[in-house]
């Protein structure tokens, strides 16, 4: 997905950084952030509507979680936990209350993968492009493996009717993880989808009927 081509990104750059600071001799203290910065200054370059710029809204969880993954090891517990507390106040809850839209366009949004890569017009609608990470219905061929399977999501949470007050709990985590993933997991690889405004409003409350409405392919 989009931001995790940002995220491999950043930990290529931290990784030759640390390179060039090893280079210096014993001794040496680099200044890994300046040098990070002239390797991104010298090679990335805009491209179609995507801009070099990106690259400056690298904030503290995709900095430390590149870090980490650089260092061979997981951040330590109370950073990791930190960090989702920083990402989980970013989410902003449907405004009318309304967690659910229409599973039929949540799969077209799940199953696009166009919007935000060089090659797209601007005015080109982004998609979810789910299907890169995660199985979502039992009769695909092909699918990405990064992700858990979301096949029977709702119908393997005991969901059968996800406007109940029973199924309140997994309707809100099902949101908030689409919203902004590093909420629940620092690290995650999927996409801050709403926090970095890949997919509106509309398009997360339909992705959630598609994940938990009964109708929904991913629940037969």
């Amino acid at each position: 997905m989009k931001t995790k081509h940002l995220f491999a990104l950043v930990g290529a750059s931290v990784a030759v950084a640390a390179l060039v600071g090893c280079a210096g001799g014993p001794g040496a203290t680099p200044d890994y952030d300046a040098l990070t910065a002239q390797i991104v200054k010298k090679d990335f370059h805009d491209k179609g509507i995507v801009k070099a710029s990106i690259l400056q809204e690298i904030d503290e969880t995709l900095r430390l979680c590149s870090a980490a993954d650089v260092a061979g090891k997981p951040l330590d517990e109370a950073t990791a936990k930190r960090l989702e507390a920083v990402n989980f106040k970013t989410i902003q809850w449907p405004k009318d209350g309304k967690f659910l839209g229409d599973w039929k366009e949540g799969e077209k949004i799940a199953q696009s993968g166009r919007g935000l890569t060089w090659s797209d017009d601007a005015k080109v609608v982004n998609g979810g492009n789910c299907y890169n990470c995660h199985q979502i219905d039992k009769k695909e061929i092909s699918y990405g493996t990064i992700g858990p399977s979301l096949w029977n999501y709702g119908k393997l949470r005991g969901v059968t009717d996800p406007n109940s007050p029973a199924a309140k709990a997994i309707v809100e985590y099902t949101w908030g993880k689409i919203y902004n993933s590093k909420a629940y997991n620092a690290c995650s690889n999927m996409p801050r989808a709403g926090h970095k405004g890949i997919l509106t409003e509309d398009q997360i409350r339909h992705v959630v009927a598609l994940l938990l409405d009964p109708k929904s392919p991913v629940n037969q």
